[in-house]
């Protein structure tokens, strides 16, 4: 029987080629319209929703995202209650010329969730789940972050992969691909999509699985936000917990290059049950550290066995591996990764950690500033063997996504946070495979986008001309329409 829970509240030109003209009207400039008071009361009596605007108390927190160094001022933020008000929202900020942001859990690092002088949808409060512990199907809502989500369908010990932070919004993450600790054994975020509602630049609420709309299915999972705003979406759950052997190891720094080659072995051994992350990682107090952190999804006593070597190596001066709850494993990292503050990353692809990489990464980070981090996340196992025409994701041969992560408070330390990061990534460069997570990437411009897609990028293009012929929905890492490529 299914389970319900419901978590607070609820142009062209006529050779059908894009102009010059048309592009300059379709970048990213906050000049626009102007919100009317008629609009502004047809809109608050048409939604279910809530309508906010500048002028409005609740302003400054509605505009606001996960990342503190995003600070951006929208002509309005709709706050959708259901499917029809997405519908509503869509039309509303096409036919006013509005260029719109979407939203969910509003995490992502380059803040383009939000804009201004536009329109901002967001699907925050749309926050249903029914979960069907039979058929091991989860159907979601948009507004749900992972926490939320792990919750409802552990309440049936069933699981998918989501990422790795209590708060991220489950409809990004699974549009960009979708890491976490699952991924190696199960795939993906949204290879365990089984159907999407999506609606479409024209306003049109859509059905789209392996048979329906299977052209569109095949974009949004791994092609981001760049064919409509999902509403809702379905997904094949597989047993998990709710016990699971995890936790870390942590090493001192003088230690950290054999520890990393330790690293580099064991991870390259592990079975698709394991997951093995680490990171070089600077405490408050400026100490400094490796830390390995594993996971195995699998029964108690074989995972014990799987990670002994990883316990018994060398001298830790911290060993929290053991039994650790599902739901505890999967919001880990929210202290780490508070709302509001500010962050910066940027990431790649690796299928390899050489002694070159180790010495290169160990020079770069003698100079990071306080709590910044240098992140290793495995991939590989099941995501590699998805053939990559199979999604948009096109970097299914990584084995680790690696990135130097610089958080902070102060404005006036943006240049030297931002600075360490983009060095260390600089340095890393040759060591990478030149890919890159849609996820983790900033405004990077169009050929880290092409990085993400690869091979897949020219049907991604023609798909979007189909869907969105106007670039519509820009605000993302854009695939263009293929006229426009």
């Amino acid at each position: 029987m299914a389970h319900e829970i419901i978590i607070s509240g609820q142009s062209c030109d006529n050779e059908g080629i894009l102009s010059m003209s048309m592009l300059e009207v379709m970048d990213n400039s906050s000049a626009g319209p102007v919100l009317q008071a008629t609009e502004i009361l047809r809109l608050r009596h048409a939604i279910r929703g809530d309508l906010v605007l500048p002028e409005d108390a609740g302003y400054d927190p509605a505009r606001k995202v996960w990342n503190g160094m995003v600070d951006k001022r929208p002509a309005a933020v709709m706050y959708c209650a259901d499917a029809d008000d997405v519908v509503t929202a869509v039309n509303f900020a096409r036919s006013q010329g509005f260029l719109l942001a979407v939203r969910g859990g509003g995490h992502n690092v380059a803040g383009s969730s939000v804009c201004d002088g536009g329109v901002v949808i967001d699907v925050s409060r749309m926050k249903c789940i029914e979960v069907d512990p039979v058929r091991r199907i989860a159907r979601a809502q948009a507004g749900l972050s992972l926490g939320e989500f792990d919750a409802a369908t552990q309440a049936h010990g069933l699981a998918t992969t989501m990422g790795v932070n209590g708060d991220t919004g489950i409809a990004g993450l699974t549009l960009g691909g979708g890491f976490g600790k699952l991924g190696r054994k199960h795939g993906l975020s949204c290879d365990n999509l089984v159907a999407v509602e999506i609606v479409t630049a024209d306003g049109r609420l859509l059905r789209a699985d392996a048979t329906e709309n299977s052209d569109l299915f095949w974009g949004i999972r791994g092609g981001g936000g760049n064919f409509g705003i999902v509403t809702s979406f379905e997904y094949r759950l597989h047993p998990v917990g709710p016990l699971l052997i995890a936790g870390s190891v942590l090493h001192r720094y003088e230690e950290a290059r054999e520890a990393m080659r330790f690293y580099r072995a064991f991870s390259s051994n592990a079975p698709d049950e394991l997951s093995l992350d680490a990171a070089l990682v600077t405490a408050p107090s400026g100490e400094r550290f490796f830390s390995i952190s594993a996971c195995y999804i699998g029964p108690l006593v074989e995972g014990e066995q799987i990670v002994r070597p990883l316990k018994e190596y060398g001298t830790p001066v911290e060993d929290r591996i053991g039994q650790v709850s599902y739901l505890q494993i999967q919001s880990a990292g929210d202290a780490i990764f508070p709302r509001g503050r500010r962050y910066y990353w940027k990431a790649q692809f690796m299928r390899e950690i050489t002694d070159q990489a180790i010495d290169t990464l160990l020079a770069g980070y003698t100079t990071a500033p306080s709590e910044s981090l240098l992140v290793f996340q495995q991939v590989g196992g099941a995501i590699s063997r998805v053939p990559i025409a199979e999604t948009p994701y096109a970097n299914r041969d990584a084995l680790y996504d690696c990135f130097p992560i610089s958080i902070w408070d102060n404005p006036a330390d943006d240049e030297t946070h931002i600075r360490w990061a983009r060095d260390l990534w600089d340095a890393m460069r040759p060591f990478s495979t030149g890919g890159v997570y849609a996820n983790n990437l900033g405004e990077e411009g169009m050929d880290r986008v092409l990085a993400a897609y690869g091979e897949n990028y020219p049907r991604l293009a023609a798909l979007k001309y189909k869907y969105d012929p106007t670039n519509f929905f820009r605000l993302n890492q854009n695939v263009r329409p293929a006229a426009c490529v």
